[in-house]
């Protein structure tokens, strides 16, 4: 029964539960810019580079038709799926410069909120100040 005890304790501590949260928003967050890149931003490309689909970009290992789509090539034998990899890469890269700037948000804020609390010095106790006084006084 100890043991579910500090189980229970660790998975309620703040960090976790955040954590948890951040992975879930995450894993949506990630679906939504997939869909930007593949759905967006990869059909003006294609179209630029010949008006097929740049996910089925591929160059064949096998022998397989070039014409064949990704799928169906891939069941024929290996193939380099160059485009469907240059599609992932820019998914990963909007993907990292959104969560940069995220962070870059935050850390401002941070900053700005911590700014007023260090510039105001602590009142120095009453004692602290009669000591001084009685200092300067014997110097004197």
């Amino acid at each position: 029964m100890a043991m579910m005890q500090e189980f229970k304790e660790f998975a309620m501590k703040g960090n976790v539960v955040d954590l948890a949260v951040g992975v879930i928003i995450g894993g949506a967050f990630g679906k939504i810019v997939d869909s930007l890149v593949q759905d967006v931003i990869m059909p003006p490309i294609g179209k630029l580079f010949g008006g097929l689909d740049f996910a089925n970009y591929y160059v064949p290992l096998n022998g397989q038709n070039a014409a064949l789509s990704l799928v169906e090539a891939k069941k024929l034998g290996a193939v380099f799926a160059y485009g469907n990899f240059l599609t992932i890469l820019l998914n990963f890269v909007i993907l990292a410069f959104i969560i940069f700037q995220m962070v870059r948000l935050m850390n401002k804020v941070r900053k700005q909120d911590a700014a007023p609390e260090a510039a105001a010095a602590p009142a120095t106790p009453e004692d602290i100040v009669l000591l001084r006084e009685i200092r300067d006084s014997l110097k004197k």
